[in-house]
């Protein structure tokens, strides 16, 4: 009797649980059912810029924000970039794009335009925004915007910077009285692959202790094939026992696009020098860096296995089982 006592208690329980499980919800539901899902993290992966519209005094940048995607969606993300001034860290312009939700994994080009001022540098960053919360950043630097010429400045010709040639000479062709005559050579280069046109040479001799213009002249530029170096002749005349600076400005179309300086020693107590340094400048972008103190740190999904911390709602498919294995022990024992 006490036998069959045991084993209807141990079914009882049994019945019990699965009971239980049917009309608990949650009873022994999958812990990670009721978890909510973290959002797929979104990173900078790399920034493109380009120089687009060059003005005289603007340039306009065309900044291509690179985002990278993975795992669940995310909600709402948008990208700031901004352009900060090198030298005094003040922001310069700052554009924000919104990007919206992003899934699956892959890579999303997010496009902006900021406009700046054509000279200096700048450090051009972008940060990365998921629901209004700063998740990602990076950054690249940009030196040497004073390279950049608007169209109406650019031309293949420019005065020749050879060692053995120099840009700006002269010869005394006539002397007498209190007059000198200089016959000057200007020496330019064209560098393209057309003849460029509306090109011509002003020259101005100014006294070199006072800085008077003693005499100036301008003359027109004749067709130069593309790779040849020509010369441009002019005369003039200055008063004599005196020296000179003679500087030469290359324009086209009204638009000064080049500039060269040399000297003429008629003093022959006294002589002087052009101390010129002709420095390229070129723009540079540096290589982009990430803002690693600001990442999104992707966090492991949820697996159900206790050890991973936390707590879940219902006994479990484990609670279960312990309870029917403890009722058959118990019938056992009661049988023997």
């Amino acid at each position: 009797m006490r036998r069959e006592t045991a084993l209807a208690g141990g079914a009882a329980g049994v019945a019990l649980l699965t009971v239980v499980a049917a009309v608990v919800p949650g009873a022994l539901a999958d812990p990670r059912a009721d978890r909510p899902v973290r959002p797929g993290p979104v990173d900078v992966a790399d920034m493109e810029i380009a120089a687009a519209d060059v003005t005289g005094s603007t340039v306009s940048l065309n900044v291509t924000t690179r985002l990278s995607h993975r795992g669940p969606p995310a909600r709402n993300v948008s990208v700031r970039v901004q352009a900060v001034d090198a030298e005094s860290g003040l922001v310069e312009a700052t554009r924000t794009a919104q990007v919206g939700d992003l899934s699956g994994e892959r890579e999303v080009a997010v496009p902006t335009t900021l406009t700046v001022e054509r000279e200096g540098g700048y450090r051009v960053r972008a940060v990365v925004y998921r629901d209004g919360q700063r998740v990602d950043g990076g950054a690249r630097e940009l030196r040497g915007l004073d390279a950049l010429q608007p169209p109406y400045a650019r031309s293949d010709v420019s005065f020749a910077a050879a060692d053995a040639l120099q840009p700006v000479s002269f010869s005394i062709a006539e002397a007498g009285g209190n007059r000198t005559t200089l016959a000057l050579q200007l020496a330019l280069t064209n560098a393209g692959d057309d003849r460029p046109e509306n090109l011509r040479v002003t020259v101005t001799l100014r006294q070199a202790d006072s800085n008077i213009v003693a005499n100036r002249t301008s003359v027109p530029v004749g067709s130069i094939r593309p790779g040849r170096t020509a010369t441009v002749g002019a005369r003039l005349t200055v008063p004599t026992g005196y020296n000179y600076y003679i500087d030469a400005v290359l324009w086209k179309d009204d638009v000064v696009v080049d500039s060269a300086r040399g000297a003429a020693n008629l003093d022959p107590t006294e002589t002087i020098s052009v101390n010129e340094t002709r420095r390229d400048v070129e723009l540079r972008v540096s290589d982009f860096t990430r803002d690693d103190g600001e990442r999104d740190r992707p966090v492991p999904e949820a697996t159900g296995d206790p050890a991973a911390g936390g707590s879940a709602p219902g006994f479990g498919v484990g609670v279960a089982v312990v309870a029917f294995l403890a009722a058959a022990l118990l019938a056992r024992r009661t049988s023997q």
